[in-house]
């Protein structure tokens, strides 16, 4: 599963696709209340009715980057490392992770408790912008690609990809890279996106949406663009 999903992702790249500047016709906040930041939603006329957000995560406009987030963590910090991160437990001389305290499905990383989609406490696009609001699966970026068409571009000098629905409306992801240590990679080259899945595989991953297959560790921080059910 996990090669079929970047495969996607490395296809639309390949192929020229692209992530679109949003238009306005956008419906307001239906995530409800309890957040501290607002959203615009975008209804691509997808099949499973959901709303994506006009903009990153901690971005006021389509092109801005916004912020970034390890895997399952609500708030922005300066380093993102496996010493850093909320829950690893400890790590090898090497400062590689040796355990992991929640979302583990491996007993050699500790007792595994089988956690496989983020719970709202850990998910930073309901913290942020209230119930309702959430970050997507897996399955949920799949079918965004699947029923989208794209174009690597820019918008106002800034690099990435637009993804356009039949219905005309569209979204348009920055390539906004990824933060390790104290360090911003890849911005301007590559987009990378959280999702709320941990991939099957193996704990110390989770699924995300990206242009390559071999950033997708959980210490890592990455954008996150959320979504929203239908509401009619």
């Amino acid at each position: 599963m996990k090669k079929t999903f970047r495969q996607m992702a490395l296809e639309a790249m390949a192929a020229g696709l692209a992530f679109v500047a949003c238009d306005d016709d956008n419906k307001d906040n239906p995530g409800g209340g309890g957040g501290t930041e607002t959203a615009e939603w975008v209804d691509l006329g997808l099949p499973s009715g959901l709303l994506w957000a006009k903009c990153n995560l901690g971005a006021t406009k389509p092109e801005e980057y916004g912020d970034y987030y390890a895997w399952g963590e609500t708030s922005t910090k300066e380093v993102y490392t496996w010493e850093t991160y909320k829950y690893c437990t400890a790590v090898d001389e090497d400062g590689w992770i040796k355990t992991l305290s929640k979302y583990n499905t491996d007993s050699e990383y500790g007792t595994p408790d089988h956690l496989t989609t983020l719970q709202p406490s850990d998910d930073v696009a309901t913290q942020k912008l209230g119930d309702g609001a959430r970050m997507p699966t897996e399955t949920e970026w799949c079918e965004l690609l699947a029923n989208t068409t794209s174009e690597w571009t820019t918008v106002n000098g800034v690099y990435g990809c637009r993804l356009t629905a039949s219905n005309g409306k569209s979204l348009f992801f920055p390539a906004a890279g990824g933060r390790y240590g104290s360090e911003l990679l890849r911005a301007g080259e590559i987009g990378v996106y959280r999702s709320s899945s941990l991939y099957a595989g193996g704990p110390l991953y989770a699924w995300d949406f990206d242009g390559y297959v071999n950033d997708g560790y959980r210490e890592y921080g990455y954008s996150v663009r959320a979504v929203c059910a239908s509401q009619n």
